[in-house]
């Protein structure tokens, strides 16, 4: 058994090695930012209520611009111009764009996004809710949060009189979940105008940054036949829909539909619109993720040779592309350093966060195809996108407004070379 002289040392030795620990943790730490997150946190969790609120479905274009108009007074009111930016389509919301001008001399791009994939109807059904731990309700972490996070962040430099940089630029973005149709060349005009691109896109649970992204695009098969009753002369008809069906079954198992390489998969189908006609259209669409460029290009090669011997006669089946929506964001030099830098400042908290990647595209990928450094999963964390028990997790809501207020603080007074 050891001496208990020994043990008390031992003891006490830890216990001053701990409170100098604490002692540098707390001289690294910036109290003035740290206590303005810690005051901001109730009024960012009001704004996501607010935003979470109105239904942003990409398409609702009255629910997009209820939500700009609110934050187009906030941004105001913190000295920034303002503007709405048309889409670039007539079919989805328009975008909003705030520059706030200091006395420094980098340029920083923020992107948002406000559109969700959830209908007309939906928040009424599941409006936002706190249950513990936790923050519910359609688009609260893709990417609701986000946008939260980055006004609180803007707020937090204004009441500190922060100005070093020549632009602090914030897109709110009303089309990403459709790849951004309404917005890519603004996208692109922006990035190569500023330094640094950061994408308020949710940080992956338990808490990380992402410094890679796949790219998405879609696929569609398509299968034409010839209609005819199918009641009184079925024969006559040539079913595009049970061709399709065949196609489909032969595919079974040939693309990976999950890991952090190339994916496929399955996503609508549509045949048929009235149930006394055999259907002479059909259609498949497959949503394709990839890490480098070349691969969708190998996905859409093997599907169009791949395809199996017709089983329905005097049917065609065409595979075509419609392109890609978002290119990868691939690993590189910049986008590490900007997430090291991130981790040293989490580091000021006592805290560890990671750098990882996932399947979900974002404008970060076109910001960095532009040569801008670019760096994502700002947001706060959450998970469930997509679906109807999507959360936020709310003990991580003052870190990560500390993170982002002091990351653009660091940036601003030493951005990356592009």
């Amino acid at each position: 058994m050891m001496n208990r002289s020994i043990v008390a040392a031992a003891i006490a030795t830890a216990a001053l090695i701990g409170a100098h620990a604490a002692s540098s943790l707390a001289a690294q730490r910036d109290d003035a930012v740290y206590r303005a997150a810690e005051a901001h946190r109730d009024s960012a969790l009001e704004l996501l209520k607010t935003i979470v609120n109105i239904d942003s479905g990409s398409g609702d274009i009255a629910g997009g611009q209820q939500i700009e108009r609110v934050l187009s007074g906030l941004l105001q009111t913190l000295g920034a111009e303002v503007r709405t930016v048309p889409a670039e389509v007539a079919t989805v919301a328009p975008n909003l764009v705030a520059v706030f001008h200091g006395t420094g001399k980098a340029k920083v791009l923020i992107i948002a996004h406000i559109d969700t994939v959830f209908g007309p109807g939906t928040v009424a059904k599941r409006p936002f809710r706190i249950e513990g731990d936790h923050a519910y309700g359609p688009g609260v972490s893709d990417e609701k949060a986000g946008v939260a996070n980055a006004i609180t962040a803007l707020q937090i430099l204004h009441q500190l009189g922060f100005k070093d940089y020549a632009t602090i630029t914030l897109l709110i973005d009303g089309s990403e979940e459709l790849g951004s149709p309404g917005s890519i060349e603004l996208i692109k005009t922006l990035s190569k105008q500023n330094d640094v691109e950061f994408n308020m896109e949710p940080g992956d649970p338990p808490d990380a940054l992402t410094v890679w992204r796949k790219g998405a695009g879609d696929i569609i098969m398509q299968v034409r036949g010839r209609t005819a009753h199918a009641g009184m002369v079925p024969q006559n008809g040539r079913n595009a829909a049970v061709e399709l069906v065949h196609q489909l079954a032969s595919m079974q198992g040939r693309f990976p539909q999950s890991g952090d390489g190339p994916t496929v998969n399955l996503t609508v189908i549509k045949a048929g619109d009235r149930g006394n006609i055999i259907p002479d259209f059909a259609q498949a669409s497959f949503d394709v993720r990839f890490r480098e460029p070349s691969q969708f290009d190998d996905v859409l090669a093997k599907m169009k040779t791949g395809l199996a011997p017709q089983m329905v006669p005097d049917t065609t089946v065409t595979v075509l592309s419609e392109g890609s929506s978002y290119p990868p964001l691939t690993e590189n030099a910049q986008t590490d350093a900007l997430g090291r830098r991130a981790q040293a400042i989490y580091g000021e908290l006592g805290r560890t966060v990671t750098l990882s990647g996932n399947g979900g595209a974002s404008e970060s990928a076109v910001a960095s195809s532009m040569g801008t450094p670019a760096l994502d999963g700002l947001g706060f964390v959450g998970e469930g996108l997509h679906t109807d028990h999507e959360w936020i997790d709310l003990t991580r809501v003052t870190p990560r407004i500390y993170l982002f207020t002091r990351l653009l603080m660091q940036t601003c007074r030493n951005p990356p070379a592009k």
